[in-house]
């Protein structure tokens, strides 16, 4: 299916000149709507991250208990795999929005400038192979690079938005990451599970004593492990200090994860505690369906890991220096397949804020780390061409960012949205 812009370009710049005109005379406090490229590498389902993210930026989101209309207008669409993103095709016919043939097409509107106030990438699914250590060749650096390519001819940059890691290699994130420093433009993305509800619904201090932490999570795949790292990281960089990098990163798969946990008294008396936070038999976690886990090692001294379990969500376990127990926080209840639409609302509220605000909302080094926790820990088990289940442990003297996280709660908190499918306004 050849979709082609409704618009030319010059007929755009009149509507936009008109819109202008017509702000003028309402008066000048009046806050002007961004105007949001969205780049996907697939859209053709309702549970697919192109679906979750863009549709909300288009049609609102629910925030604090409530529906907030949108604050941005999507004014232009690419998909790589557009010819099997057939509901990518029918939401922007049914909204008017244009389906461009290429990336610099999508962020220039048609011309070779820049023409939007705001850049979302979100290539999480389609039809992408897997190379042998697990990686998921997705296109998020191509898009990306193609982007900055506009923002250098054009001499000027956006806000980013880059759904989860920033890519499956290292150089490519560092270079993404260098980018919007050298381009001075904020960047952000990651994993929405920091940002949902919780259990209790507390943030961790600035400068908290942390001197141990683990996720407990579904932890299956390169995409799953990603999410239990960035939650790791999103409470690890409140100790006390600020961030300081990561030492080493090492990956351990199989039943020699539990032989590690049982040497290590600190990852074991954490996992004990949130076994009795969830009642549950005892060596549930070591009879569970997969066995594996990451261990990182802060610059500062700091031990970390994310351990694989079920039936806790995704939970985090802080060791807390002058506190007797550990500090427990769950991200619990998970929407179902119907509801699905409703995963990710705050994801959506920060994205919007950024858009409005050029302010990234979190450190945009959190999500460089937590990306490259996750490139090691998929590289730990390879050396040389061959497997260990016993991963060695790499050395990250490059991760060795260093920053102070001031931001206040950024989770979702109040009612939950109502567990009904998302109304598009067009029959399905």
């Amino acid at each position: 299916m050849n979709l082609n812009p409704l618009f030319t370009r010059r007929e755009m710049v009149g509507i936009a000149g008109m819109a202008g005109l017509a702000a003028d005379a309402v008066g000048q406090t009046a806050q002007k709507r961004p105007r949001i490229a969205c780049l996907a590498s697939y859209w053709g389902l309702p549970t697919s991250h192109a679906d979750w993210i863009i549709t909300k930026l288009i049609d609102g989101y629910w925030w604090k208990g409530a529906h907030t209309p949108s604050r941005v207008d999507v004014v232009s669409v690419y998909v790589h795999q557009l010819d099997t993103s057939l509901l990518a095709q029918k939401v922007c016919k049914a909204k008017n929005i244009p389906i461009f043939k290429t990336v610099k097409e999508a962020v220039a509107l048609g011309g070779k400038d820049l023409a939007v106030d705001g850049v979302v990438i979100v290539a999480e699914h389609g039809n992408y192979p897997t190379d042998l250590k697990g990686h998921w060749l997705l296109p998020r650096w191509w898009i990306y690079q193609q982007v900055m390519q506009v923002f250098e001819q054009s001499k000027r940059s956006v806000p980013v938005f880059n759904d989860k890691h920033l890519s499956y290699a290292w150089d490519d994130a560092k270079w993404m990451f260098d980018k919007s420093r050298e381009l001075k433009f904020p960047l952000s993305g990651g994993s929405s599970i920091p940002f949902y509800f919780r259990k209790p619904e507390i943030e961790l201090a600035t400068d908290t004593p942390i001197r141990n932490s683990i996720v407990v999570g579904g932890a299956s795949d390169e995409g799953a492990i990603f999410h239990c790292v960035d939650v790791l990281q999103a409470f690890v960089d409140r100790r006390k200090g600020g961030e300081t990098g990561v030492r080493s990163v090492q990956s351990i798969r199989g039943p020699e994860t539990w032989n590690w946990v049982g040497r290590t008294p600190w990852a074991s008396n954490l996992l004990e505690a949130v076994r009795k936070k969830f009642d549950l038999k005892q060596d549930y976690f070591q009879q569970g369906r997969r066995a594996n886990v990451c261990i990182v090692e802060y610059n500062d001294g700091t031990n970390a890991a994310v351990i694989s379990g079920d039936g806790v969500g995704w939970t985090y376990a802080g060791d807390i220096e002058g506190q007797k127990d550990p500090t427990i926080v769950s991200m619990l209840g998970w929407p179902g397949p119907i509801s699905q639409y409703h995963a990710a609302n705050a994801y959506e509220h920060w994205i919007t804020e950024m858009m409005l605000t050029g302010k990234e909302p979190f450190h945009a080094e959190r999500l460089l780390l937590s990306t490259g926790i996750v490139n090691h820990y998929m590289e730990s088990n390879w050396e040389n061409g061959r497997y260990s289940a016993v991963g060695r442990r790499i050395s990250t003297p490059f991760m060795n960012m260093k920053y102070h996280s001031t931001h206040g709660p950024m989770f979702e908190t109040g009612p939950r949205p109502p567990n009904t499918p998302y109304i598009r306004g067009f029959e399905s």
